[in-house]
């Protein structure tokens, strides 16, 4: 995710020209697209394509309650003016159509999403995902597919929860090393206080659904989180992995100099 600024794309154009790597004609029909209204209009839906600029990361489509040929369709006019997409609560359906008109977009399953990323994307940084249980790694993937779109580097610790203390303990120096933290668990949600006791790094904790009746869905976890004793200890909504990776990811980036491994 970059600062806001002049679109990088228009300078990338015209130091081709300066190179002599493009031609005039070639740069002013390429500069029109980019400089095309900053909304595209489909009749359902009218995407941001300034959201990469405002906010250094493309419009990010969440895929629940729309048709499949609606989201395949937003995807395509998402990458007419950015280079990748993020498509977040897709189903089998959704990935069918998008794969229909974007053959090389990829489907991660179990985080269910879509994404289609740059070739050779650089990572920066260092992001921790740790979770619970493996019941929890449907949320802590979908952190990760998010974290890794945007251009962070990821280290995934799973199965990690309180129940065994022993097996948090003995990744603690690990976790610690990452800039940024996200810990995802349901039931009594303990994780996210017992690494904020543990480490000197920002954790935002994801409460799932995961858990018995009164568990309630998650909220259980989220209270628990919200109350936590631990300073350090940042929120999200229940089952959130996109909204933890997200955040994660503008820490890290802000953090993390362009040159570290």
């Amino acid at each position: 995710m970059r600062e806001q600024g002049p679109d990088p794309s228009l300078r990338h154009v015209l130091e081709q020209v300066q190179r002599g790597e493009r031609s005039v004609d070639d740069a002013l029909a390429r500069l029109g697209s980019l400089t095309a209204p900053l909304t595209g209009p489909l009749g359902f839906a009218t995407v941001d394509h300034d959201r990469a600029r405002r906010c250094g990361f493309p419009e990010v489509v969440f895929c629940q309650g729309k048709t499949p040929a609606e989201v395949a369709a937003i995807a395509v006019e998402i990458l007419t003016r950015a280079d990748r997409v993020l498509l977040t609560r897709a189903d089998h359906a959704h990935a069918a159509a998008v794969q229909a008109r974007l053959p090389h977009a990829r489907h991660h399953e179990r985080a269910r999403c879509l994404t289609v990323v740059p070739d050779g994307l650089p990572l920066r940084g260092r992001v921790a995902v740790v979770s619970a249980g493996t019941a929890d790694l449907p949320v802590a993937e979908e952190a990760c597919v998010t974290l890794a779109a945007a251009g962070n580097r990821v280290e995934p610790f799973v199965d990690v929860g309180v129940a065994g203390l022993h097996r948090l303990l003995a990744r603690r120096d690990a976790i610690a090393a990452a800039n940024v933290v996200v810990a995802v668990a349901g039931m009594e949600g303990a994780l996210p206080s017992v690494l904020a006791g543990l480490i000197d790094k920002p954790v935002i904790a994801v409460p799932t659904s995961v858990g018995y009746g009164a568990s309630f869905g998650g909220l259980t976890a989220l209270l628990a989180m919200m109350n936590s004793c631990a300073a350090g200890v940042a929120v999200v909504n229940i089952d959130n992995g996109f909204g933890a990776g997200y955040l994660a990811s503008l820490i890290n980036l802000r953090t993390a100099p362009s040159n570290q491994p």
